[in-house]
């Protein structure tokens, strides 16, 4: 097997410009869809790279910000994502656009498609019986071909991010993103997370299906800040080829789960919204009755798009919002997907919630934040890190940088509601 190692700048430019001969991206017109700073990957040098390449050569490359229901982000926060100041990036590349996606605005979208409530039964196993409208970004048509940039991770939704991921939700409406979260929640977070054909996969290449333009991907693997691979190509060859380096980098294997999981947040993380992936990577190594602590004293909100509705619903298992379904019919499935993941599975019978573990939040959120909806709380100023580290043996997990890389369990199991 091939040795995994960091790629340098130079192999990575060398195959980003590879890329962009092989698929026949120059002298096109060419919308990059690349993520936001939630995702690690080496976006300030693709950006650099292929805008020096049209530059150059000719044809026209702009960038759209997958955003999903992501906020907008500022030009300062742009500035710091492409580590390259507004003024110098005009000067560089004066032809070159970055958008924002506005999920959320009807102007900015089209509808494409619309998948019947028979095709989302037949395509779901019966999960998901209601039709979806396929919007998009109407921004796409203003161009020749697409090319998706961007890391392949374990998703809780999707089971690997990247690839069509970044249409669909990544800028697309809001009806197929409420579809496409709350299918995954009804799969539940440690069956799909980690595996590559998932029923949520297959109605994101169903949506794509509708669109008429040529997309090609350029697929990071990373390893914590590194690159360790980069596959080029047709969507699903190059998102294949990154997902399965990605399972040898990003999941960890355990030999038994844990009674206590603390999750040490990074920055770019900035409210429970985003912060939620460290129950979701580590869920399936969590033991019955075991806690896990989310750590991010940095993070003051629940959520900045959506913590108004999350501060009314609270945090619950699936079967909560399932046993309630008309008192809850008004709030999006995505909303309800997140509040799901974040909490866990777990039974809710005679009206009594059974969630497997407890799930604590350590930041700057009030106590009484906490509390009412529905999370447990500790004071951060009361937790040392240092305290959680080297103590596998006792049952305890520390995660550093928590969040992109998945912790299963070596037979293969997986937490099962059934059980509880």
């Amino acid at each position: 097997m091939e040795k995994i190692r960091a790629l340098s700048e130079l192999e990575l430019k060398d195959r980003l410009l590879k890329g962009l001969e092989s698929e026949g991206l120059l002298g096109r017109r060419v919308l990059a869809i690349i993520p936001d700073s939630t995702r690690t990957a080496p976006i300030p040098l693709a950006f650099r790279t292929l805008a020096e390449a049209f530059r150059k050569q000719g044809g026209r490359l702009d960038f759209l910000l997958a955003l999903g229901t992501h906020p907008p982000m500022t030009e300062a926060e742009i500035e710091a994502h492409l580590k390259l100041p507004a003024s110098e990036r005009k000067r560089l590349f004066p032809d070159t656009e970055v958008f924002n996606h506005h999920w959320k605005d009807p102007q900015v979208l089209a509808e494409i498609g619309r998948i019947e409530a028979g095709e989302m039964a037949s395509l779901t196993g019966g999960l998901y019986t209601e039709a979806v409208p396929v919007q998009i970004n109407r921004r796409v048509f203003d161009y020749d071909r697409l090319l998706i940039i961007g890391p392949v991770f374990p998703h809780e939704v999707i089971g690997f991010s990247g690839g069509n991921k970044y249409l669909f939700p990544g800028i697309s409406g809001a009806e197929i993103i409420n579809a496409f979260h709350w299918l995954g929640a009804l799969i539940t977070n440690p069956k799909i997370i980690g595996t590559a054909d998932t029923p949520v996969k297959t109605v994101v290449n169903r949506a794509t299906a509708f669109l008429d333009r040529p997309v090609s991907l350029f697929a990071f693997v990373m390893s914590g800040h590194d690159a360790v691979g980069l596959f080029t190509g047709g969507v699903d060859d190059a998102w294949r080829a990154a997902v399965e380096l990605s399972r040898r980098v990003n999941i960890v294997y355990k030999p038994r789960p844990f009674r206590t999981i603390f999750s040490h947040m990074p920055a770019m993380y900035h409210d429970i919204w985003l912060a939620g992936k460290g129950m979701y990577k580590v869920e399936p190594v969590a033991a019955d009755g075991g806690e896990v602590i989310i750590y991010a004293p940095h993070i003051k909100t629940v959520s900045h798009t959506h913590g108004e509705v999350l501060e009314r619903i609270g945090y619950h298992t699936r079967d909560y919002f399932l046993a309630q379904a008309e008192k809850f019919a008004d709030v999006p499935g995505g909303i309800r997907a997140h509040s799901t993941h974040v909490k866990g599975i777990g039974r809710y019978v005679d009206g009594i919630e059974k969630p497997r573990v407890t799930v604590t939040l350590a930041t700057s959120i009030p106590e009484s934040v906490c509390r009412r909806i529905n999370l447990n709380y500790r004071d951060p100023a009361s937790l040392n890190p240092e305290d959680f580290k080297n103590r596998e043996e006792e049952g305890i997990l520390y995660v550093a940088r928590a969040g992109e890389v998945l912790y299963r369990l070596e037979d293969g199991s997986v937490p099962d509601i059934d059980r509880l």
